[in-house]
């Protein structure tokens, strides 16, 4: 589904307090929903992707409502962003924003109500035909592809997991795609519509295999990592194409030696869970609190306004993969800690963080990289406890799908 909004309605871009809430200026290429749904022995549920910057608590509910004449739950989907910077302002669409403030963003209702509804429109599309599947998973490692922004040389996950999804005859209907770096290519001065560089891998992937295939992205751990640019790149807008295409030559290579597998394993679990108390990091005020126009005054009010008391995480097991579900940016370090410990706790052999799911609740860090400051801990509003906390909540719920 087509989620590029009408430059007519003025959406505003996030990613970057620079940006002033400032409208898109153009569509330097479209922006996309795309929903997977799977049904098995009456379990019916819908992973759905987009190119965006994260959702806001309670879109998830929205899309529900939304899809309630047809019986969906909100526990029955996982929405999964990007994290394009080139996409719709996190805070434009959420109705507790109500601070007016150009540099954390203004709420905008026509952009949530739009969003919401193709996001809908999505899945009832995916449902409208079931069709038996054969599924089967794999891992390439890429080192270098991706580096630690917060030290250089600090801990990455270098795991591409890719997810073949054919039906019987084997038919390519979809591919799962699973890579761990911010969409950042493109900074505060670039004012059009983009997917970035997942937006490219998703075309370009979805050219090489062809025969129809929807090819979905779902970033990883991706708190404190960057892609490394290919050598051959050019302008900032030249090296997201070029990262988003050498990506799907990568993923394309993996795809090709998978032989999916009829009758694959199904199973879903969420789980609610309570959150530290929310409080501001010291360094607030000089990094993400200077960036996005928060004082002493209003941060405590900010605060209890738009940062839940509670999450929720989605956990979904098709065939040899498991989708743990982050409802946030978690540091790579804790990414792959809880990826070895789902693994352990499940036997499943492909174990993917899905970041930025269903809601974003900030930055996830370990108590170390919390007490060390900078931007990613001034992002962080529960404490330097919350990372580890939301790992065991995460492991608890992927846990009873073993």
């Amino acid at each position: 589904m087509d989620v590029t909004p009408p430059l007519t309605m003025k959406v505003a871009l996030g990613g970057y307090g620079e940006r002033m809430s400032r409208p898109a200026t153009g569509v330097h290429d479209r922006i996309w929903a795309k929903a997977l749904v799977l049904q098995d022995a009456g379990l019916r549920r819908a992973i759905v992707t987009a190119d965006v910057l994260a959702f806001p608590p309670g879109l998830r509910d929205a899309v529900a409502q939304e899809l309630a004449g047809d019986g969906w739950r909100p526990e029955d989907i996982l929405l999964l962003a990007s994290h394009s910077h080139t996409s719709f302002d996190l805070m434009a669409l959420n109705p507790k924003n109500t601070f007016r403030l150009a540099p954390l963003g203004i709420f905008q209702p026509e952009a949530r109500a739009f969003l919401v509804n193709r996001l809908a429109e999505a899945v009832r599309a995916a449902g409208r035909t079931n069709q038996a599947v054969s599924v089967a998973s794999g891992v390439r490692a890429l080192p270098g592809w991706n580096r630690n922004r917060r030290s250089g040389q600090g801990v990455t996950d270098p795991d591409l997991t890719l997810t073949r999804v054919d039906s019987a005859a084997g038919h390519p209907l979809a591919i799962l795609v699973n890579w761990t770096a911010h969409p950042t290519f493109l900074d505060p001065r670039h004012m059009d519509f983009s997917g970035d560089w997942p937006g490219h891998l998703q075309r370009t992937l979805e050219s090489l295999v062809g025969r129809g295939v929807t090819v979905l992205f779902y970033n990883g751990a991706e708190g404190d990592q960057s892609p490394t640019p290919r050598p051959n790149g050019g302008s900032a807008w030249e090296q997201a194409e070029v990262y988003g295409r050498d990506l799907a030559l990568e993923a394309w290579r993996v795809w090709l030696d998978l032989r999916p597998q009829p009758n694959p394993e199904f199973a879903w679990q969420s789980g609610r869970f309570a959150l530290p108390a929310r409080s501001a990091h010291v360094d607030f005020k000089k990094t993400g609190g200077a960036e996005y126009g928060l004082t002493d005054d209003n941060i405590g009010v900010l605060l209890e306004a738009v940062c839940p008391t509670e999450t929720v995480t989605t956990a979904v097991r098709l065939g040899d993969l498991m989708i743990a579900g982050v409802p946030g940016e978690m540091a790579s370090g804790l990414g792959l800690g809880l990826k070895s410990e789902v693994r352990r706790l499940t036997g499943v052999k492909h174990v993917a963080v899905g970041g930025l799911a269903n809601e974003w609740v900030g930055y996830l860090l370990s108590p170390e990289e919390y007490r060390r400051g900078g931007y990613e801990a001034s992002m962080s509003f529960y404490g330097e406890t919350a990372g580890p906390a939301v790992v065991t909540a995460v492991g608890k719920v992927a846990a009873q799908l073993k």
